[in-house]
């Protein structure tokens, strides 16, 4: 891999996985994945003129084919999900195939290869130097597994980036996940891979899907430590949420030493998401993102793939969200305080009935306490958060209580 870290980060190429075509990935008009979200994002990105940057190359991606696939999923699997996309009519719901959260349609597979090619083409441009950050904000398919499909996620996308970055030489790479619910399917691909840290901070399995994603959940025999959960209470505002995130997340990326960092961000931690009891604002999602940010900068020299992932309230939250994203991935973020395009706004008013937004942020303070000030025994969050240092801390030589 290219070395990028003599040069300004405002001459860093990034790649950003978009067309179209990849709003086929739709369940049906009445499902909560609704494929809106990529467009809306998507225009709203270039409304803002992220698309228009020099150094930032919109790529179309191509369908993942079966081979690519079964770098993480079976071939008996990949040929399921061939089988009920050409026949919606047969569903194979022990594969997660035709189900209430997963319902078969005519294409199903195209759709999902094409957005699993969203994230096949990041990596590539990591590993071959054509970019240093790239993201695909219609990917993010987290929930899906070796075998099945499972909470609206037919292939795992990132999962595959992050395997494909493995078989191109990559030593260590590390998959830091922040959407509501817990990346059960990433951590279940690599389980037992020391190759691969999987950090996931989410609502808490005690109510809210899949219900996995413990603090004792911490990777396979030959993998201990690698698995990293950190389940929040529910009603975790931007506050509690930060300071779970700073006293875990940094601590054992410095640790494990990635070449890499992958992350899936979604957005349905956000207090509108109809499907999740988290109490993010888009301000604190949006400073989730420039920590990532800050930690492929000091640890991965840049390198850097992200996703989208859930994100569940359409006009207002998921493209303000993914639009900071793809800012900051590009090295040219859009604040808080900047007006929502009006051409934007009148679309959402056309096209949907509905108001969207005025700024970019939600004017909120995201300030957060250090974990440097004192662990709190009455406090759930910092409950949680000690669950998971005692757990993994030990295994990177690293105190619980004091680092």
């Amino acid at each position: 891999m290219t070395s990028w870290s003599g040069l300004h980060p405002s001459a860093l190429p990034t790649t950003v996985a978009w067309d179209p075509a990849m709003t086929a990935y739709n369940f049906g008009p009445s499902h909560p994945m609704a494929p809106e979200r990529l467009e809306l994002t998507a225009r709203l990105a270039r409304a803002l003129g992220l698309f228009d940057l020099a150094h930032v190359s919109v790529e179309a991606p191509s369908l993942a084919s079966d081979v690519e696939l079964q770098a993480v999923h079976s071939a008996e699997y990949v040929a399921a999900v061939r089988r009920v996309s050409a026949d919606p009519t047969t569903p194979e719901p022990d594969r997660g195939l035709g189900t209430e959260d997963d319902p078969a349609f005519a294409g199903m597979h195209e759709a999902s290869a094409r957005l699993a090619g969203g994230s096949l083409l990041a990596a590539e441009a990591v590993l071959s130097g054509t970019a240093v950050r790239a993201v695909n904000f219609g990917g993010g398919l987290h929930h899906a597994a070796r075998d099945r499909a499972s909470g609206f996620c037919i292939y795992n996308d990132a999962a595959l980036a992050v395997q494909r970055l493995l078989d191109g030489g990559v030593a260590r790479v590390a998959y830091i996940d922040v959407d509501a619910h817990h990346g059960d399917g990433t951590q279940s691909i690599f389980w037992n891979d020391p190759r691969v840290l999987t950090i996931s901070l989410h609502e808490s399995g005690i109510s809210l899907f899949p219900g996995t994603g413990f603090a004792n959940e911490i990777g396979g025999p030959d993998a201990l430590g690698t698995a990293v959960n950190v389940a929040l209470p529910a009603w975790t505002g931007d506050a509690g949420w930060l300071r779970a995130f700073h006293a875990v997340v940094p601590q054992l990326v410095q640790a494990f030493e990635p070449e890499v960092i992958v992350s899936q961000h979604g957005c349905d931690s956000h207090k509108l998401d109809p499907l999740t009891h988290l109490n993010l604002s888009v301000d604190g999602q949006r400073e989730a993102a420039n920590a990532v940010a800050g930690l492929a900068a000091r640890f991965c020299e840049n390198r850097w793939i992200a996703t989208g992932g859930g994100g569940y309230d359409i006009t207002g939250v998921v493209p303000r969200t993914w639009s900071h994203l793809i800012g900051i991935v590009a090295q040219h973020p859009v604040q808080l305080s900047a007006p929502v395009p009006q051409e934007f706004r009148s679309y959402v008013r056309e096209r949907y009935g509905e108001s969207a937004p005025e700024l970019m942020g939600d004017g909120v303070d995201t300030w957060w306490r250090s974990w440097e000030v004192g662990y709190d025994p009455a406090d759930a969050v910092d409950r949680t958060v000690i669950a998971t240092r005692k757990e993994i801390f030990p295994y990177y030589g690293l105190d619980p209580w004091f680092d």
